[in-house]
């Protein structure tokens, strides 16, 4: 009897053993994804010499079942400027690693950069590749390349400190994700301040004001941040991203909206003078202000051109601006819809964009939107709408239906607003009445290079001057127009 029961033990002890030793099995499922303690490792320690920081990832397996790792992968390889260590082991490629169920993996990046380095772009970017069971996954990795002023982080919403924050031209400022002017905040760019946007990135003003005090000669210059000579005409390389998840039929989609790089939200007071704005999406952004006695915004002397979409877009919105140049976009160079208040003196609203067709005309005047229940929302047109001594052409209008100039208005006999000594390229009704007098149109701005997106004017014709008094005295470049009186139609005077 022992001898059975001795044998009985022998072999339970075996089974254990055997058991204790059998290797957890390995899930297949794709839906057996990791986890990581952040979609994003961004080195955002500013390094005034040659130098090199570390940070960590920590990679987690929620799963009950053990988890293969195909693949981990530093994308850049040997050619990065970053250096990774997965669980003790340096390298840039590892395969086949195994995470138990509820256990966890550690990662070590390291970069080096010498931010003295003026070729270097101001972010370095790399990223990490994960695949698990046919699932990519990617970790982004980020570090400033060059000494400058850096705000925000990538992908999310910073808030400016308050009550007053001011930008120099010491050094470039680098906008990465959305660097946000809060109610109660002024943000002041001094003259000849460089401000460079990461792509999906951009100036948010809820509430708050924004003054851009540039001068002639030493403008306040926005642009993207990639620096490469062949990114220096680049239109679409900045401007407010959001990701924004619907249902549909096909279940939860992800779409991206865009806003405008500088993005205006119920602001009152804010002041854009002596700006260069190129190469984003929406270049301004003025949505609804709630005050028709209040300017949102006051914009002069300033330049926004090279727009993959729209230069200024407003939105029921209450603007005032001379000397301006709404150059060549995408869709609209100016676009001024939902209705509100707009006044511009001497402006040049010219879209002569080559980079693909475009289907929509240079500018845009509306006062209505339809709602989510298919009702038409008609938004007033309201006292002192007024574009004097303006330019609004384009290269579309030789196409059947087309005009470059749109006025698309509801309820059009109770809205206030008039051109005046204006050049517009259209075909509508623009005799003399209660909303157009003294408009030239049917024959092309003599500009000096339209392509180029230089919209100086040639030479000098009563077609080109106006017959109201200029204002103000300066043209966009410094030019006197009291001195060569009449003066000329849009934001440039003809110099010889």
């Amino acid at each position: 009897m022992n001898k059975y029961i001795s044998l009985f033990l022998t072999t339970v002890f075996i089974i254990a053993v055997f058991a204790g030793c059998k290797k957890d099995q390995i899930s297949t499922d794709p839906s057996a994804k990791l986890e990581f303690s952040s979609d994003t490792v961004l080195f955002d320690t500013l390094f005034t010499t040659l130098g090199s920081a570390t940070k960590t990832l920590k990679l987690y397996n929620r799963n009950s079942q053990t988890v293969s790792i195909s693949k981990i992968e530093l994308e850049g390889g040997s050619n990065s400027a970053y250096r990774m260590n997965v669980d003790g082991l340096p390298g840039d490629y590892f395969e086949n690693l195994e995470i138990a169920p509820d256990d966890s993996l550690w990662v070590f990046i390291e970069v080096t950069i010498d931010p003295s380095t003026q070729n270097l772009p101001f972010v370095i970017e790399d990223r990490i590749l994960f695949e698990t069971n046919g699932n990519n996954q990617v970790v982004q990795l980020a570090a400033w390349g060059q000494n400058a002023y850096f705000h925000g982080g990538l992908g999310v919403l910073s808030v400016l400190d308050c009550p007053t924050a001011v930008w120099n031209p010491d050094k470039p400022h680098v906008i990465y994700g959305i660097v946000a002017v809060d109610e109660g905040c002024t943000l002041t760019i001094n003259a000849g301040t460089q401000v460079y946007c990461h792509k999906g990135g951009g100036l948010y003003v809820y509430k708050g004001v924004l003054e851009v005090n540039g001068q002639l000669n030493n403008e306040v210059v926005f642009q993207g941040d990639r620096l490469e000579a062949e990114f220096a005409h680049t239109p679409g390389q900045w401007g407010i991203e959001i990701p924004f998840e619907f249902e549909s039929v096909f279940g939860v989609e992800e779409v991206t909206i865009s806003r405008g790089g500088i993005w205006l939200f119920q602001t009152e007071g804010c002041v854009i003078d002596y700006a260069i704005i190129k190469n984003g999406n929406i270049g301004v952004q003025v949505d609804t202000v709630g005050n028709v006695n209040a300017d949102a915004l006051m914009i002069r002397n300033t330049k926004i051109q090279n727009m993959a979409a729209i230069g200024l877009l407003a939105q029921s919105a209450n603007i005032s601006g001379f000397n301006d140049l709404f150059g060549n976009s995408g869709q609209h160079s100016l676009a001024l819809t939902l209705g509100g208040r707009y006044a511009f003196d001497h402006c040049t609203v010219a879209n002569y964009w080559s980079d693909g067709n475009r289907q929509t005309p240079s500018f845009v005047l509306n006062n209505f939107y339809e709602d989510i229940d298919g009702n038409l929302q008609v938004r007033q047109l309201t006292e002192g709408t007024a574009f004097r001594n303006c330019i609004f052409w384009g290269n579309n209008a030789n196409l059947s239906d087309f005009n470059e100039f749109a006025v698309v208005l509801e309820q059009e006999e109770s809205q206030i607003y008039f051109f005046n000594d204006c050049a517009l390229d259209t075909d509508l009704d623009v005799s003399d009445g209660p909303h157009y007098l003294n408009i030239r149109n049917g024959l092309t701005p003599p500009f000096e290079a339209a392509a180029d997106g230089d919209f100086h004017l040639n030479t000098t014709s009563n077609a080109w001057q106006a017959q109201s008094i200029g204002f103000p005295d300066l043209d966009l470049d410094g030019v006197s127009r009291s001195s060569n009186f009449p003066p000329e139609k849009g934001c440039y005077e003809f110099a010889d």
